[in-house]
């Protein structure tokens, strides 16, 4: 049998477009899906939860596996390798048809995937080190990163109620029953508490 197998990554990408990959393929080398797989997950998502899992427990040795490209099986090397692997095993062809690989029980195709997956891994790498070092150039600038201190809801409340919660805490109630009140953790009030008296 013939499995398509399409995965997005978020519900709000389309599956057009990698439909249209494999219904192109399957007219030029006279092929005819039998089953599709279409999924919304991440590619980081463990195999067994998502479900080409479950497609891959189904299919048989003869059996071919078509995608559009080989990151649509997965995100990272390892997982990639442990998917061509369990159908090297099972005797189960695939095939990427954007990367044109055809990744069959050979010793080739393994290397080829291998190959690949190692290296788009590793410009994963370069792009999360290059998000990490300038995020550390903006700080070194002095520019402030995420949420402006004060705010937040939780922050905004505690400004309000600040005369209740002194009052709160002279009347000898802990600090845990005035975070209640505020609905927030004792931390955040000990924080927010410590911060303003640095402030004075």
């Amino acid at each position: 049998m013939i499995y398509a197998y399409i995965r997005v990554s978020t519900e709000t990408q389309t599956i057009e477009g990698q439909e249209y990959e494999i219904k192109n393929y399957c007219s030029q080398h006279g092929l005819n899906v039998d089953k599709w797989c279409v999924e919304a997950v991440s590619g980081t998502c463990s195999v067994e939860k998502r479900s080409l899992g479950n497609l891959l427990r189904r299919m048989k040795k003869g059996d071919l596996l078509l995608c559009t490209e080989i990151s649509r099986l997965g995100r990272n090397m390892m997982m990639v390798m442990a998917i061509l692997n369990t159908c090297s095993s099972k005797g189960i062809a695939i095939h990427s048809i954007k990367d044109n690989f055809d990744l069959s029980d050979s010793i080739n195709a393994k290397i080829i995937a291998f190959c690949f997956a190692l290296a788009a891994e590793i410009e994963r790498n370069l792009i999360s080190q290059r998000t990490r070092e300038a995020l550390a150039a903006k700080r070194l600038k002095g520019i402030q990163l995420g949420r402006p201190p004060g705010r937040s809801k939780k922050k905004s409340l505690y400004r309000l109620k600040r005369d209740e919660i002194e009052q709160w805490i002279g009347s000898g109630l802990k600090m845990k029953e005035v975070a209640g009140r505020l609905g927030i953790h004792e931390n955040t009030l000990r924080r927010y508490l410590r911060e303003d008296l640095r402030e004075k």
